[in-house]
C-alpha cells in the first residue's frame, strides 16, 4: 500500500488531509510538527510527504533540508502546504527540492490530483531506475560503444538540477554514474581548514563519478551545479553488470579513468611547484581549451578560480588586475576574455 506522511501543525487540517487520503485508500502516517515528520519520514520511508511550511521551532523548509541530508530521503516526492502562495516563497521551496506546492485552502480534488501526480512521476523514475541492462547489448555493437551508452542514458529519464544545487555530498553512499547532457558541474573537496578545492570541472558529454568503477563504497567528493543542468543517470547495479558482459565498454571507461587521474596529478604538480601568477595563468588556459566555446572566453567566479588553482580569492582578484594590465585577458563580472592566449600559456614559472 502506499504510504504518505502529513506533517501539519494544524490539527483540524491535519486530520481532515488524513481521512481524506485514508478513503483514498492510502496509508497515511501524520505529525503534529517538523521536528516529529523528519523522525517519521526516517523511519517509515513514505512514497511521499505533504508538509506545512509555517510551524513553530522547525518549518517546513527545515523539515525538507533535514531530509535531504539523508539519502534514504532525499528522493522522496515532497510537496508544501501554505497560506503563503507569494512567488518568493514558491521559488525558495523549488530550489530548496519540493515537487509541488498547495495552497490553502484546497479541496479534496486538487489535494488528491498533486498526490497522484507526483506519485505517477515517482513511478515513472523507479521505471527507470529498476531497467535491466537488456538493452544496452546492443551498444557494444556498434562503431563506438561508449558514445552510444551516451546517446541511451540521454533517451532515459532526466532530473534538472538547478545552480548551485547539490549532486551528491562526499561521503555520501555511491547510488551510480551520471552523465551531463547539458549544463556544467563541478566537483569539490573541503581542506581541514575549510576551504574548498574544485578536484574537476565537468561539461556537458562528460561523465561524472567513473571512479565507482574501481569502488562501491562512497562519493569521494561533493558535486555541485555550476549552472541549470540535466543529467542522465545509470544506476551502480545496472552499471556493474554492464562492465562484466560487456568488456569493451569497461575498457573504455577505464580508459577516461587514466585521463582523468593524470589530469589531476598535473593539477597537484602544478599547485605544489608552480608560482602563483603560473598557476591561475595554466588554470585559465585549461578552462579556455576545455570549455570555452569560442575558444578565448570563459564565466568562472573569483571563489571558484581560486580554488582550482590552489590559491586565496584575494590573489586571484590581484593577479587578474595584473593580467589585464598586462593585456593578457579582460575582464567583466565573471566572465573573462582571452586576450593573448599563447602568451598566457607561456608565461614563466
Amino acid at each position: 500500500m502506499t504510504k504518505i506522511l502529513v506533517i501539519e501543525d494544524n490539527t483540524d487540517i491535519r486530520e481532515n488531509i488524513v481521512e481524506i487520503l485514508e478513503l483514498s485508500g492510502y496509508q497515511v502516517y501524520d505529525a503534529p510538527n517538523g521536528d516529529a515528520g523528519v523522525k517519521m519520514a526516517l523511519s517509515h520511508l513514505p512514497d511521499i510527504i505533504l508538509c506545512d511550511i509555517m510551524m513553530p521551532e522547525l518549518d517546513g523548509y527545515g523539515v525538507i533540508e533535514e531530509l535531504n541530508r539523508h539519502e534514504k530521503t532525499r528522493a522522496i516526492p515532497f510537496i508544501f502546504l501554505t497560506a503563503k502562495a507569494e512567488r518568493t516563497d514558491i521559488r525558495k521551496g523549488m530550489e530548496l527540492g519540493a515537487d509541488d506546492y498547495l495552497s490553502k485552502p484546497f479541496d479534496d480534488a486538487e489535494l488528491l490530483g498533486a498526490v497522484e501526480s507526483r506519485l505517477k512521476k515517482k513511478e515513472l523514475h523507479q521505471l527507470f531506475y529498476g531497467q535491466t541492462a537488456e538493452k544496452l547489448g546492443e551498444v557494444v555493437d556498434k562503431k563506438d560503444g561508449l558514445q552510444e551508452l551516451k546517446q541511451l542514458m540521454q533517451g532515459r529519464d532526466s532530473r534538472i538540477f538547478k545552480k548551485n544545487e547539490t549532486i551528491h555530498h562526499e561521503g555520501d553512499r555511491v547510488t551510480g554514474i551520471y552523465f551531463i547532457v547539458s549544463g556544467k558541474v563541478k566537483t569539490v573537496k573541503l581542506t581541514e581548514d575549510g576551504r574548498e578545492l574544485i578536484t574537476g570541472i565537468y561539461k556537458s558529454d562528460d561523465y561524472l563519478d567513473i571512479n565507482i568503477i574501481l569502488t562501491e563504497d562512497i562519493y569521494t567528493d561533493t558535486a555541485i551545479a555550476l549552472e541549470i543542468t540535466e543529467l542522465g543517470f545509470l544506476p551502480a547495479d545496472q552499471l556493474a553488470k554492464l562492465l562484466n558482459s560487456y568488456p569493451d565498454i569497461g575498457a573504455k571507461f577505464v580508459k577516461l579513468l587514466a585521463n582523468n587521474v593524470r589530469e589531476k596529478e598535473m593539477r597537484l604538480l602544478q599547485i605544489a611547484y608552480s608560482s602563483v601568477r603560473k598557476r591561475i595563468a595554466e588554470t585559465i588556459v585549461n578552462l579556455v581549451q576545455q570549455h570555452s566555446p569560442d575558444g578565448k572566453t570563459i564565466k568562472i567566479s573569483r571563489d571558484d578560480l581560486a580554488a582550482l588553482s590552489g590559491t586565496a580569492p584575494e590573489t586571484v582578484s590581484r593577479t587578474l588586475t595584473d593580467f589585464r594590465e598586462e593585456g593578457l585577458i579582460d575582464k567583466a563580472g565573471s566572465t573573462l576574455y582571452v586576450l593573448d592566449l599563447e602568451k598566457l600559456n607561456k608565461l614563466k614559472n
